[in-house]
C-alpha cells in the first residue's frame, strides 16, 4: 500500500475483497470461502459500515490461526420442519454460516411462504444488512436477528455486562425507490464503531458508553472502562434481551454469562447464534401491488414537511446505498492506522499488500 497520508487512503472494492481472501486463504481458510468471506467483508465496507469490515481481518486472522474458528466446517441442519430449520455452523466463519442460513430461508419460504432459519456455533458475520439484502434479491421481505460477539451492555440499572449489541435488521423491497434497509444494534453505537473510531484517534458522542461511576465515557480507546448504552433507555435494553433469545436461546447458542468476548478470547469457540425470516411477498399480495405502496410512502416521507433547518429527511438504508454508489466510484477509504495495520498483516502472512488509490484526505 502506498504511504498514507494522515486521515486516509481509499481502494477499489475489488482490490479490498482481493486482500482480505488473500489473507484468509493463507491463515488456513480454502479459497472458495476465503472468496466469499471477503466479498461480503469488502460489501461492508463499501456501505460505509467500516466497523465490520477490513478491520476485522488482523482479529479474524489471529482467531483462525489460534484455532479459535474451524476453517473446513461442517455446516448442517440439526433440526428441520417445512418452514424452520437449526443450522449448525460448526464453529465455521460467521459469513458462510450465514449465507447458508439465508440461502435455507429463502428455499423454505419458497415452498412455505415463510422461513425461519436459526444458526449456532456459528461466529460474527459482519454488518446484519449484507444477509437481508441477499433475501431482497428473491422478491421476499427479510428479517434478522443475531447475538452479539462480546458483552458490553448491562441489564437496565445494572453494572454487570450480561448483553451484547444483539443486531436487528429488516430488508423491504421497493420498486422504482431503492429498498427500505433497517440495521440497527439496540445499543446507541454498535461496539465496532467504537472500534473504527479509535482506529481514526476521533473521540465518541456523548451518549455512546458510560463509565462504571454513570459518567459519560468519550474516549473509545477507554471503552473497557465503561458499557454501551441502550437505545431508548429501558426499552433498548429489553430490545436487546428479546432479540439475543430469538436469535440465541432459541436455536442453542450463547447467551448472558456464555457470550464468549472474541475481542479478548482468540481460542474459545463462541457458539454465536443468529435467525433470518424470509417472507414471500406474493403469499401475502401482489408484490407489484406492495412495492407500488412502498414507493408512495417513501415518497410521502421524504416529501413531508420538515422542521426548520433541516434539509434532507432519510429513509432507513438511504445513507448505505448512497455510499456504495460514492465508494464503488471514488473507492473505498480506509484509516491511516488500519491501512498500517494491513501492511504489517501483509507481511507478516507473506502476501502482496492492499493496492490503494490516491490519498482520500478528510472528506471520505
Amino acid at each position: 500500500m502506498t504511504k498514507p497520508d494522515k486521515q486516509f487512503v481509499r481502494a477499489e472494492v475489488s482490490e479490498l475483497a482481493r486482500f482480505i481472501a488473500s489473507a484468509l486463504e493463507r491463515a488456513g481458510l480454502p479459497a472458495p470461502d476465503a472468496g466469499t468471506v471477503g466479498g461480503l467483508m469488502a460489501e461492508a465496507d463499501l456501505q460505509g459500515s467500516d466497523g465490520h469490515g477490513v478491520i476485522r481481518l488482523p482479529q479474524y486472522v489471529k482467531r483462525i490461526r489460534a484455532g479459535g474458528i474451524n476453517v473446513r466446517p461442517d455446516i448442517h441442519v440439526v433440526s428441520e420442519h417445512a418452514a424452520m430449520a437449526v443450522l449448525d455452523g460448526d464453529n465455521g466463519m460467521g459469513h458462510l454460516v450465514v449465507s447458508r442460513a439465508v440461502d435455507l430461508a429463502v428455499e423454505k419460504a419458497r415452498a412455505c411462504g415463510i422461513g425461519w432459519v436459526s444458526t449456532r456455533a456459528s461466529n460474527h458475520a459482519g454488518p446484519a444488512s449484507l444477509y437481508v439484502r441477499k433475501v431482497l434479491r428473491h422478491d421476499m421481505l427479510g428479517l434478522y436477528f443475531a447475538v452479539g460477539n462480546a458483552n458490553h451492555l448491562p441489564p437496565w440499572g445494572g453494572l454487570e455486562m450480561l448483553l451484547s449489541t444483539n443486531p436487528i435488521a429488516v430488508a423491504v423491497p421497493a420498486g422504482t425507490e431503492p429498498p427500505i434497509v433497517l440495521d440497527m444494534a439496540t445499543t446507541v453505537a454498535a461496539y465496532g464503531k467504537v472500534k473504527a473510531l479509535a482506529k481514526r484517534g476521533q473521540m465518541m458522542p456523548e451518549g455512546w458508553m458510560m463509565d462504571r461511576e454513570g459518567q459519560p465515557l468519550l474516549d473509545p480507546a477507554r471503552a473497557g472502562e465503561g458499557f454501551l448504552l441502550p437505545i431508548g433507555g429501558y426499552k433498548g435494553y429489553g430490545l436487546a434481551l428479546v432479540t439475543g433469545l430469538l436469535a440465541g436461546t432459541l436455536g442453542g447458542g450463547a447467551m448472558g454469562r456464555d457470550v464468549v468476548d472474541f475481542n479478548k478470547d482468540h481460542v474459545t469457540p463462541t457458539n454465536t447464534g443468529q435467525a433470518i425470516l424470509a417472507l414471500d411477498l406474493k403469499v401475502f399480495r401482489d408484490p407489484a401491488a406492495f412495492k407500488t405502496d412502498v414507493d408512495r410512502l417513501v415518497r410521502d416521507i421524504r416529501g413531508s414537511q420538515r422542521l426548520p433547518g433541516v434539509e434532507h429527511i432519510r429513509l432507513p438504508g438511504e445513507q448505505s446505498n448512497a455510499k456504495r454508489e460514492i465508494y464503488a466510484e471514488a473507492g473505498i477509504p480506509i484509516a491511516a492506522a488500519l491501512a498500517l495495520e494491513l501492511d504489517a498483516l501483509a507481511a507478516e502472512l507473506g502476501i502482496e499488500p492492499l493496492r490503494s488509490m490516491s490519498p482520500a484526505g478528510t472528506g471520505a
